[in-house]
């Protein structure tokens, strides 16, 4: 049992769209990431996500009744993703993000392409 410092530890991830593993808690991880640009539409059929922004401005696109909308979260700030809702996280300038999600939780969700992650690291 130890503290993690989210800068030190953030300060050591150089990439995008790659998350990292900070900590385990109870079926679930505690993951880091960057983001800059836009990932892909996808959704995740039995896990809801926790996104909180540590740093920037993330911007996440969801599809609701058909319809597309954006929901901006600011540092300090939370959004849950529920399940099965189809979402596109972007930035416009480098985010950094905690993400509290099930241990099965893929980061493409649905989709498979270059961006999916399948073996994560710890950080």
């Amino acid at each position: 049992m130890d503290k993690v410092n989210l800068a030190e530890k953030l300060s050591l991830i150089s990439d995008y769209y790659n998350p990292r593993i900070a900590g385990e808690l109870n079926d679930s991880y505690l993951k880091l990431v960057k983001l800059k640009g836009e990932f892909v539409w996808h959704h995740h059929d039995v896990e809801d996500e926790l996104f909180f922004v540590v740093k920037g401005t993330l911007r996440m696109l969801v599809k609701e009744d058909e319809r597309e909308r954006e929901i901006r979260v600011g540092p300090g700030e939370f959004i849950i993703m529920p399940r099965g809702v189809e979402h596109k996280p972007m930035a416009d300038e480098e985010v950094h993000l905690m993400l509290l999600e099930p241990k099965t939780t893929l980061n493409t969700g649905n989709v498979r392409n270059e961006r999916t992650v399948e073996n994560l690291q710890a950080i």
